[in-house]
């Protein structure tokens, strides 16, 4: 899976660069002695990773995404390398600014982005493309730097020529919305969201985008969900995640539609509805064979929701109290009561689940961070003995607790329970599960698995209720 991840990226990246410079090859390398032109330096950026891509296959060496990320950060590197050399060009041609703004940009230089493509937007040009092209980056951003009614005056400017793509369209809508939203404003928000929304879902019967739309719809379905619950507009909130779960039934999505439907039920349970929740969920077997028509399908998403079923019902009540503790390290034992008015993390853990190694660097961070704010994380875990080829005694499986503390700097506290008492009244039977209390002690969020979105819904659900006083 990670292999075909990275693969799918490469082949993004490729036709982002393809359409970007009007060519499917890359240019050759100026003879030594040769000044390169603009759209050679800026070609040999874009290809970079698609040149080193086809070269690892041509000699079979393995792909990762290890190595795709090395690629890209060497990919950052050269832009930056020839965005500098563009910049000192004595002779540059008419479109230059163009060139060196789209190097800015595979660099990640904002700040030289947003000032090339303006001094580029402000002279005539003949190239309608790499105009367009132009605008719809430096309204994405415009957007990126907190400047959202800047990104929409240059989105009203593309919409008034051609050519104009909806992927354009999706990408700057979506990133305004983004900026609306991190300013508070979810009333400017919400027609940014709802654009991204329904073009990215107009284009899905396009085989080519269907994947990567699939992601983009997501995404902007969620920002329309989240301009409307942060508006207090329930009724329109809970419209957005049921069109978004019958979109995702017509376009055959499982991890789309269990996605819509998780939320949903968090949002009723958020909100105070909970019986309206649990009926929703316990009526779902029912909801998936009316929305779904393939069988596979249909008994993925019943399975995402029967994994979940514990975890609903512990959402909204008070956390129960530890049991069958057998040892605190370093420390002395606390309860749940004594946590209150902390926001409190409890990172349910094994010494032998790789997920959850990899998630404790966050853990490590959020605990740097939100320590002084009232943020507490405690590690729960338990002898599992045999089971898991540990040693078949508490003191020897102990000392292994131990020792895999200090080894990976876990900084908070580290609870090891006799048995799996603790994850049951939790919900926490996969691993991780991070489980969030409130500051009075209420379970307000519930989730298993370590990946990059999962880490970034936790330090948002962290800074939520952080707030809350």
């Amino acid at each position: 899976m990670k292999f075909l991840l990275s693969f799918s990226l490469i082949l993004l990246l490729s036709a982002l660069a393809a359409a970007q410079s009007g060519r499917t090859t890359p240019s050759p390398t100026p003879a030594p002695g040769n000044t390169p032109t603009a759209k050679e330096l800026y070609e040999e950026a874009s290809s970079y990773v698609r040149v080193k891509a086809d070269e690892y296959s041509q000699k079979k060496v393995p792909f990762s995404n290890d190595r795709l990320e090395a690629l890209l950060a060497q990919q950052k590197a050269l832009a930056a390398h020839n965005a500098l050399r563009l910049g000192g060009l004595k002779t540059p041609e008419s479109d230059d600014l163009y060139y060196l703004g789209m190097l800015h940009w595979l660099a990640q230089n904002m700040d030289g982005t947003r000032d090339a493509l303006t001094k580029y937007l402000a002279a005539p040009a003949d190239d309608a493309v790499k105009t367009q092209t132009a605008r719809s980056i430096l309204s994405v951003v415009l957007a990126k730097q907190a400047r959202p009614d800047e990104a929409v005056k240059v989105l009203d400017e593309y919409k008034q020529h051609e050519p104009s793509k909806p992927t354009d369209i999706v990408r700057m809508t979506a990133e305004i919305a983004k900026s609306f939203q991190a300013a508070k404003e979810f009333a400017k928000m919400a027609p940014f969201a709802v654009t991204a929304y329904e073009t990215s879902k107009s284009m899905l019967d396009d085989p080519s985008y269907r994947q990567r739309g699939l992601d983009e719809l997501l995404d902007a379905g969620m920002l329309v969900f989240e301009a409307y619950r942060d508006s207090n507009d329930s009724v329109a909130a809970e419209k957005a995640l049921d069109d978004m779960r019958a979109t995702a039934a017509k376009a055959n999505s499982a991890g789309f539609y269990y996605y819509a439907g998780d939320q949903k039920i968090k949002y009723l349970i958020e909100t105070g509805r909970k019986p309206e929740a649990m009926k929703f969920y316990e009526d779902i077997d029912a909801t998936i064979n009316r929305d779904l028509k393939i069988v596979s399908i249909r008994e993925d998403v019943r399975r995402r929701f029967k994994v979940r079923r514990d975890q609903y019902k512990i959402l909204g009540e008070k956390a129960p109290e530890f049991v069958g503790i057998d040892v605190w390290l370093p420390g002395k034992q606390v309860t749940i009561a004594s946590l209150r008015g902390k926001v409190v993390m409890l990172d349910f853990w094994a010494i032998w689940c790789v997920p959850c190694i990899e998630a404790m660097p966050d853990l490590r961070e959020w605990h740097e961070l939100f320590s002084k704010d009232g943020f507490e994380i405690i590690g729960l875990t338990r002898y599992y003995g045999e089971l898991e080829g540990l040693p078949p005694n508490k003191k020897d499986e102990l000392a292994l607790i131990k020792a895999f503390q200090v080894k990976h700097k876990m900084p908070y506290d580290i609870a090891t329970a006799l048995d799996q008492r603790n994850q049951l009244a939790y919900g926490a039977t996969r691993l991780p599960t991070a489980v969030i209390l409130d500051r009075k002690g209420v379970v307000r969020f519930v989730e298993s698995g370590t990946s990059p979105q999962r880490l970034a819904q936790i330090e948002a659900a962290i800074k939520k209720l952080l707030e809350e006083k």
